[in-house]
């Protein structure tokens, strides 16, 4: 699992579960304030009517009080069922959160004044909060005692009625706050995914950087809890690229200084070859060999250490032409044909004409090398999409299908008989086709017989250098 995946599943578990603490905790906390509101209003209402009693009791005869508080106070009974106050009273003069309250009065002779009905009961003896069960309800009542008048003020509220009324707003409050979770969560995976680009910025130039161009990461813009590792990482590029320089330069130094007691050591066989030709014959094939590993170690040498690659428009014809015309000497020996087709006339691409004569040097070469006498070495030079193919086949013993992808590496010699080349033809010639942003691959001859093909695409576009 990747590291950006982790952290949004913790950070967006975390906050989701924070956030759902917190809509539990506002849905029970609102619960509870507005149960306190209820009480208070209760305790309000209680005194709005002891100051309205009181008034009454001083203006109005003791005969219409009740009547007159019956008709001021008291609430038609569907009133206070559960249910919108515009349901229940029609004329729309109501609103849906009033509490839905009855009132009960008493004299202080303990005579019901006004009397809901709903609580019905003795007068009570305590003044403050407390619960009623009555009718088959629980009922939350507050209760006062007028002190000029001696009058008792009840009000009253059923419990589901509260409820119904504390839920509805409860939700209110926190329906925002889980209808806003999804947004939370997006914003925060978009927070995490814009906070680790600079670490996909930091992976583009690892991932195309080339091994022939090897350079140290731009820690500037790197975030500071990986600068660390950036530096880390420029300082294993370095020791790597210093380790493959001196691999360059020994395989080229090494190549170098073989070269000279090779060719002195041909020339001193060669002499000694007139005197006792069948002694040292073998010796001279030897030493032919050796050379030409060497001659091989130093192209792929300039091929791995071509950090300067400026291509230029060429006529690949010509350079196929050209490399074939040197190679004609090996192939007039075994008396094998080297035949051009060419159909493009003219193949202008932009390459580095000197590699893609090494390359087609290279492969020539294997291919009179494989080929049986008196046969022919056949290339073919066409347009193919928006590059050139050139396709070179022989007419050799060919390569297993499941042996070609090893024989394209390096120092791999599928022939181990004593003849056989070094391991490095076909490795070479893939590497300068990767360096021109081409491909190289093997295949069957097309008309089904003996030998092996040896296709390159070659962009006609110039490349970006150095891809490997």
């Amino acid at each position: 699992m990747s590291l950006t995946r982790t952290l949004t599943l913790l950070a967006t578990s975390v906050v989701l579960l924070i956030a759902l603490v917190a809509a539990v905790w506002s849905y029970f906390e609102s619960n509870h304030e507005l149960e306190e509101l209820f009480d208070a209003e209760l305790a309000q209402s209680s005194r709005i009517v002891q100051g309205l009693v009181r008034h009454l009791a001083e203006s109005e005869s003791p005969q219409q009080l009740p009547s007159i508080l019956e008709e001021t106070l008291k609430l038609p009974e569907a009133a206070l069922q559960e249910g919108d106050f515009n349901e229940i009273i029609p004329d729309g003069s109501g609103h849906k959160y009033e509490k839905k309250i009855a009132f009960e009065v008493w004299d202080n002779h303990g005579v019901a004044v006004l009397d809901t009905l709903l609580i019905p009961g003795e007068q009570p003896l305590e003044a403050g909060y407390s619960w009623v069960e009555s009718t088959g309800y629980s009922w939350r009542t507050f209760t006062l005692q007028d002190p000029a008048s001696g009058f008792w003020i009840r009000t009253a509220q059923r419990e589901d009625i509260r409820t119904e009324l504390s839920e509805e707003l409860a939700r209110g409050n926190v329906l925002p706050l889980l209808l806003a979770l999804p947004l939370l969560a997006a914003a925060l995976i978009f927070a995490i995914q814009v906070a680790f680009r600079p670490l996909r910025r930091l992976e583009r130039p690892i991932r195309d950087m080339a091994p022939e161009k090897i350079h140290p990461l731009d820690a500037s813009h790197a975030p500071k809890e990986v600068t660390g590792l950036v530096h880390a990482v420029n300082g294993l590029l370095k020791r790597l690229n210093s380790a493959l320089e001196r691999e360059r330069r020994f395989s080229a130094d090494a190549a170098h200084e073989l070269r000279t007691p090779l060719t002195v050591l041909r020339l001193n066989l060669e002499k000694a070859c007139e005197a006792h030709p069948h002694e040292f014959e073998g010796l001279i094939q030897s030493v032919d060999r050796m050379t030409y590993l060497v001659e091989q170690m130093l192209v792929l040498s300039r091929v791995d250490s071509a950090t300067d690659f400026s291509p230029s428009v060429h006529n690949l014809s010509e350079i196929v032409e050209q490399s074939m015309a040197e190679v004609a000497p090996l192939a007039l020996r075994k008396h094998i044909e080297p035949v051009l087709q060419d159909t493009t006339r003219q193949a202008m691409a932009c390459c580095h004409g000197a590699l893609i004569n090494t390359l087609m040097r290279s492969l020539l070469a294997n291919a009179i090398q494989y080929s049986p006498p008196e046969t022919e070495v056949t290339t073919e030079l066409t347009a193919s999409g928006d590059g050139y193919l050139i396709r070179l086949c022989d007419q050799g013993p060919g390569i297993a299908a499941e042996e070609r992808e090893r024989a394209l590496s390096r120092f791999v010699r599928l022939d181990q008989r004593a003849g056989g080349g070094a391991g490095l033809g076909l490795a070479i010639a893939r590497r300068i086709a990767e360096l021109h942003g081409g491909t190289l691959s093997l295949h069957d001859r097309p008309d089904g017989g003996p030998g092996l093909c040896v296709e390159i695409w070659l962009p006609a576009q110039c490349p970006t250098p150095g891809i490997a």
